[in-house]
């Protein structure tokens, strides 16, 4: 179904300056109060440091279940690896998505001491009868992400979903998730369709975003009104931003920390499961 309406900006999120992991300093802008509002996404953390202290600590081997995670690097270079014995290095412009399903464990390095760090980490909840399937993995490399430029100049590398006729690098059942890193230069203007009826907002990381209801500053998500299927912007000064969407699941959420289902006694299971070492050697397959 089609929808020419415009979405209009309905909400600036600034974020919080937090550290996770082992004194990794970061912006979390998707907290747990926007899931209800952003359903069927959990969380959205950028990071962007040059300074080595701020990243150097990364993120020991730690347990999920129950979502997705996406990382997608735009300068820097990490290391995963996991109880299924994958892993993998996302460098500059790569992603990597995981799905935690029933639990598996994992960790993320900087491989790198000095230099620039900056990219984003998005977790996207499963649906109920999802989230004990198997656990996967997958590297993406800056290559294998399909990319276009339109006529007037704007670049759209495609993650996940379907956007301008371009096949993503991934593809998602139930949320049908879209994920888009968008280059503007200066004065261009996009004009983007949206799925009608999902949740959408944008991430700007460079310049700043003018669009019906206001204006995204740098380092700002834009929360995108439900009405209308049509996102578009203007870069006055050249912009770079990341437009994500979602088809919501309108389920219970229930969340202790890295563990997301959908009732309590769930993530008692989910610890119990934990503590007796059931995620340890997990069978981490190819997504």
């Amino acid at each position: 179904m089609l929808d020419n309406r415009i979405r209009y900006l309905e909400r600036i999120v600034l974020g919080r300056e937090t550290t996770d992991g082992v004194g990794v300093r970061l912006t979390r802008v998707l907290t747990r109060e926007l899931q209800a509002r952003l359903d069927p996404f959990l969380m959205l953390d950028a990071f962007r440091t040059a300074r080595a202290e701020d990243y150097q600590g990364g993120f020991p081997d730690h347990p999920h279940r129950g979502f997705e995670t996406v990382t997608y690097m735009i300068a820097g270079q990490m290391r995963h690896h996991d109880s299924g014995g994958n892993q993998g290095l996302i460098g500059p412009g790569g992603a990597q998505w995981m799905v935690a399903g029933s639990g598996l464990i994992h960790s993320e390095f900087p491989e790198q001491s000095q230099g620039l760090m900056e990219g984003f980490q998005l977790w996207l909840n499963l649906p109920a009868k999802d989230k004990m399937i198997s656990p996967a993995y997958r590297d993406i490399p800056a290559e294998a992400i399909p990319q276009c430029v339109l006529g007037n100049g704007v670049m759209l590398r495609v993650i996940a979903g379907e956007c301008a006729g371009v096949q993503g690098a991934v593809r998602r059942p139930v949320t049908e998730p879209l994920l888009v890193d968008v280059h503007l230069p200066a004065g261009a203007a996009l004009n983007l369709p949206l799925p009608v009826g999902f949740n959408a907002f944008l991430y700007v990381y460079r310049g700043e975003l003018v669009m019906a209801g206001g204006v995204v500053p740098d380092r700002a998500m834009g929360i995108l009104s439900n009405e209308g299927g049509t996102l578009e912007v203007v870069a006055p000064q050249g912009a770079r931003a990341i437009v994500v969407a979602a088809r919501p699941l309108g389920e219970p959420i229930a969340q202790h920390g890295p563990f997301v289902m959908n009732t309590p006694q769930q993530i008692e299971e989910a610890l119990a499961d934990y503590r007796a070492g059931e995620f340890d050697g997990a069978r981490v397959g190819a997504l």
